[in-house]
């Protein structure tokens, strides 16, 4: 670790530190005069400075500070870095997607992960894991090294849930924060280690044109109930006017599915009241049965216990051809769009 990493919070390292790690973390390597363990054992006794890790501690100021901004997770990940002093190693898996932004909501792994070309090594809230690991495979964040977003992606999905893995990379292609080319890449090199077949079956599953991970769950369940995947995100329209984006299509039967989320209700989208998502939802729906649209409407709640009974919804609408004379033209977008306010 550089002394050029930028300290945590702006804070500054006392100069009595030997060496100054990144975010204000202080690690005593050997006795000095100004830092023999008497003097440690006063700090941290003093309440000034706390304990990380064997021989790394932070400021109290600075502990409280990552706390308060949600960050303790990251000063832990740096003090493991510092403490295993590994050039080599880079945080990796799911240690790599939360810091990259990468995580669905719900996840979390216990250890800390990273991956080492040479070292295999377990420890109190870490595990390195060894496994090759090529320069363009590891970028920098800020203070941290860690894999790409494509290589996280692959090393996740060889380990975790099949669903989990194809929300990540769902989610990871509509935030364009990997392409396509890229995992297929990453896939293709992890082919031959332990769950690479894993990984290519969740990359054939992916789709980052789903914009939500409930679009992405369903569809997994569509797929896995043995029904045709549908196309995602197509727009509807008549007489050239625009009636709906529907979030996933089956064009012989003309049956559009729409993901129905709690967030559009409880965190409208452009500043839309519930009332009037709800209302725009009931018109929408009423323009596409007019037009002799099937529609079928999934919650998350459908996808559990409830989920036979959308099944049976589904396969009996998709059983029956669409109308014979169309009065509507479908286009089927080419990426998904973000939700911001």
């Amino acid at each position: 670790m550089s002394r050029q990493l930028a300290h945590f919070a702006g804070a500054s390292t006392p100069a009595r530190c030997r060496r100054s790690p990144p975010w204000g973390l202080h690690r005593r390597r050997r006795p000095t005069r100004r830092l023999r363990p008497p003097r440690v054992r006063h700090l941290c006794a003093s309440g000034r400075w706390r304990r990380l890790r064997r021989g790394i501690y932070v400021t109290s100021h600075d502990l409280a500070r990552a706390e308060e901004e949600g960050r303790r997770y990251q000063l832990e990940c740096l003090a493991i870095l510092v403490a295993l002093d590994r050039p080599a190693a880079a945080l990796s898996h799911l240690s790599a997607a939360r810091l990259s932004g990468l995580l669905w909501r719900g996840t979390s792994d216990a250890d800390v992960r990273l991956t080492d070309p040479e070292h295999n090594r377990r420890g109190r809230g870490f595990r390195v894991t060894r496994a090759p690991l090529d320069a363009t495979e590891i970028r920098t964040l800020g203070a941290f090294r860690l894999t790409t977003p494509a290589r996280t992606l692959i090393d996740w999905a060889r380990e975790g849930p099949l669903e989990g893995a194809v929300v990540a990379m769902d989610a990871g292609l509509l935030a364009r924060k990997v392409g396509p080319e890229q995992l297929v890449e990453a896939a293709a090199r992890a082919r031959r280690w332990p769950g690479g077949p894993r990984a290519a079956r969740a990359l054939s599953l992916t789709d980052g044109r789903a914009e939500s991970p409930l679009e992405t769950r369903g569809r997994l369940r569509i797929v896995s109930a043995g029904l045709p995947a549908p196309e995602l995100q197509v727009e509807i329209r008549t007489g050239g006017r625009l009636i709906a984006v529907v979030d996933a299509w089956f064009d012989e039967a003309a049956v559009a599915v729409e993901f129905d989320g709690r967030v559009e209700y409880t965190d409208p989208w452009r500043e839309r009241s519930p009332e009037r998502v709800l209302w725009e939802e009931k018109r929408r729906e009423d323009e596409l049965r007019a037009l002799d649209i099937g529609v079928v409407r999934i919650a998350d709640a459908d996808l559990g216990a409830r989920w036979p009974r959308a099944e049976r919804r589904l396969q009996a609408l998709l059983a029956s051809p669409g109308p014979a004379i169309r009065r509507f033209d479908t286009t089927a977008r080419a990426r998904g769009r973000q939700r911001s306010g």
